[in-house]
């Protein structure tokens, strides 16, 4: 018998998807599941659902999950990503760009949803220089330690415009571009990316092609919630700031530049979080696996495996839990000239890992 590539790592499903492809995960502080599906082609019924009993139920409730054009601000759109802060709110990130279009007029915009009531509490919408029409709100984080209500960071994984970092100020509400079109938010223009051993572009039906190209994406923020690491989707690289610098207005955007800190080559991940001991986990979607990213800087893959087809969101449980969505999304037909390779079911995994996940208070 001839040698083999050798897999490692020990995972289990959670849940297994027959129908929408998902793309987020949040485990609340008592271990409730949340899970959301962006509009970008399935038939998605609800885009923010809850893992009650081994069925999946629209959260908050389906009246929230249907588009009303009369009350834009709370009804879900398409969404791409779901936190649970560990304080009793699950935090809703709405596009509001079905299909990746320009964002619908006051659609885009970032949800708390108050756990123990199951209601909305606040609606944190955004203005014109902040949300452009090329802005793709794609993953956040949040720390309650500063300011009067904390802040949060938005990563802008635009395909078509600049990336950049969004904090929002979650006492006034108030939010504003950072590191804007900077190398460190940007593509890397000479990343070629490769899954199951082929080149992944934008492969349409009428025949042309266009490289993959995201912008930040990836993003958690260490356990004192001072450092934000962030990276592109079309990148390898790791990079890292202050996050007081990011808060600091009197910084200039242009002088921001010279607070971020390369980490090297992780990978070219999507999903990234942090656990308490301020270990990064980070997906590599181009080798099937996940590392870990030690304080340090050492960096160690944790798991390789075929099943791992597209590691996506993570989030860490109080069961000191890695969970993990494995989504296939480079299967997806605008990458096969319309046709969809995606094999069913999509799966939610779990990994142990023996460490909660970072405190945001």
């Amino acid at each position: 018998m001839l040698p083999s590539e050798t897999y490692f790592g020990k995972f289990e499903a959670v849940f297994l998807f027959y129908g929408a492809m998902p793309t987020g995960v949040a485990v609340s502080e008592t271990g409730r599941i949340f899970i959301c599906f962006p509009k970008w082609g399935d038939d998605v019924k609800f885009t923010v659902a809850e893992i009650v009993h081994d069925t999946l139920q629209p959260y908050p409730s389906m009246e929230s999950n249907v588009v009303n054009p009369s009350n834009i601000a709370t009804s879900f759109i398409s969404v791409q990503s779901i936190v649970a802060d560990g304080k009793g709110t699950l935090w809703v990130l709405d596009t509001g760009a079905p299909n990746f279009s320009e964002p619908i007029k006051g659609g885009a915009k970032l949800v708390a949803v108050d756990l123990k009531s199951n209601t909305i509490r606040r609606v944190y919408t955004f203005t014109d220089d902040v949300v452009l029409p090329t802005t793709y709100l794609n993953d956040v984080r949040f720390d309650f330690r500063v300011g009067k209500a904390g802040y949060a960071y938005i990563t802008d994984s635009s395909s078509r415009g600049p990336g950049a970092i969004i904090v929002v100020d979650l006492e006034t509400g108030y939010a504003w571009r950072r590191l804007n079109g900077a190398h460190s938010t940007s593509p890397d223009p000479y990343f070629l990316p490769k899954v199951e051993g082929k080149i992944l572009m934008n492969r349409n039906k009428d025949g042309s092609t266009s490289p993959f190209r995201l912008a930040s994406d990836g993003i958690a923020i260490s356990p004192d919630g001072k450092t934000l690491y962030f990276c592109p989707l079309s990148s390898r690289q790791l990079y890292s700031i202050s996050t007081e610098a990011l808060r600091d207005r009197t910084i200039p955007d242009m002088n921001l530049q010279d607070h971020v800190k390369y980490w090297g080559e992780k990978g070219a991940s999507d999903g990234m979080i942090t656990d308490a001991k301020g270990t990064v986990y980070a997906g590599d979607y181009e080798n099937n696996s996940i590392r870990k990213i030690l304080p340090n800087g050492i960096m160690e893959t944790v798991a390789h495996d075929p099943r791992l087809l597209w590691p996506d969101t993570f989030s860490i449980g109080p069961d000191q839990y890695l969970y993990f969505i494995v989504n296939q999304l480079h299967r997806q037909a605008r990458f096969h000239y319309g046709n969809d390779l995606r094999v069913k079911p999509y799966s939610l995994l779990r990994m142990k890992i023996n460490e909660p996940p970072a405190p945001t208070f």
